[in-house]
């Protein structure tokens, strides 16, 4: 059953299909010395992301999660090769900017990004040294209080940062995290509830997948969209335990990365709150 709300079933073995060749033809370019070398480090990034984008577009198609693609260790190789070209281009040609992208976690778009990852990883329980070697590309240790405290449920020395980069989602799963148990269930689907809207920001600090989708942006005839998922939840509940009964189903809850077994716990849109809702919905009006 597609887990995502949008896209048919030709939608989505076109994507997953696309995205194969894209890592493929990705591979081989990168076999033969590159004609303009001071882009090689952009190019390994836009490599790098087309990992767990795959994963996350097979969990939309609705692929058995078992067979879902595993990012890793190649997502590890591309990050690391691309920060060594980065390294050599500032030495070599001295440009103003290596990588469009910005490497800080106080930026969104890299915090959701490692996120993602951290929440991916412990989803897959990769072995300790790729685990160490992710943990060591993301850096900014002592920096945020929840990407920090996650790590640290597996990192036990990892120091804690005293400030949240972006209060603006995550403020409200840092609250579930912190809540009694009997509260954590309601706080954490108040979470995923303003997930995506509260990630918007303005048109130039946007994160790179928020409009995929959107008729008036985006269309879904594009190709780009994938998926909106809230990996961030899946990575505390997974770290910390959390009651997700309220977000089965929810339309950016990806539950079933931590139900392997099954059954689903999504629905398509089109048919109605379904069996999962009408179950768990008893939340707070959000």
């Amino acid at each position: 059953m597609i887990r995502a709300p949008l896209g048919d079933k030709a939608y989505w073995n076109e994507r997953v299909a696309n995205r194969w060749n894209s890592i493929t033809m990705a591979e081989e370019q990168l076999k033969t010395p590159a004609v303009w070398k001071q882009y090689e480090a952009e190019y390994l990034w836009g490599y790098t992301q087309d990992h767990p984008r795959q994963t996350l577009t097979q969990y939309s198609r609705g692929d058995p999660i078992a067979q879902l693609y595993n990012p890793f260790p190649k997502v590890l190789d591309a990050w690391e090769q691309s920060n060594r070209e980065a390294e050599h281009i500032e030495r070599e040609y001295k440009p103003e900017h290596v990588r469009a992208w910005e490497f800080r976690l106080d930026y969104l778009e890299h915090y959701n990004w490692c996120f993602w990852l951290v929440g991916l990883a412990l989803v897959f329980n990769i072995p300790n040294d790729q685990w160490d070697r992710l943990v060591a590309l993301i850096g900014g240790e002592g920096e945020d209080q929840l990407l920090d405290r996650v790590i640290a449920t597996r990192q036990k020395e990892r120091p804690i940062g005293g400030k949240l980069l972006h209060k603006k989602p995550y403020a409200r799963l840092l609250k579930a995290v912190e809540s009694a148990p009997d509260q954590q269930a309601p706080l954490l689907r108040d979470f995923v509830d303003h997930w995506y809207a509260e990630l918007k920001r303005p048109y130039n600090k946007t994160i790179w997948w928020y409009d995929y989708g959107d008729p008036e942006v985006n269309p879904l005839e594009k190709g780009s969209y994938f998926g909106r998922w809230c990996v961030e939840a899946v990575a505390a509940v997974k770290a910390f335990g959390l009651d997700d009964s309220l977000c089965l189903g929810h339309e950016h809850y990806p539950g079933d990365l931590l139900r392997p077994q099954g059954p689903s716990t999504h629905q398509r849109a089109s048919s109605g709150l379904g069996w999962l809702k009408s179950l768990f919905r008893k939340g707070p009006a959000s």
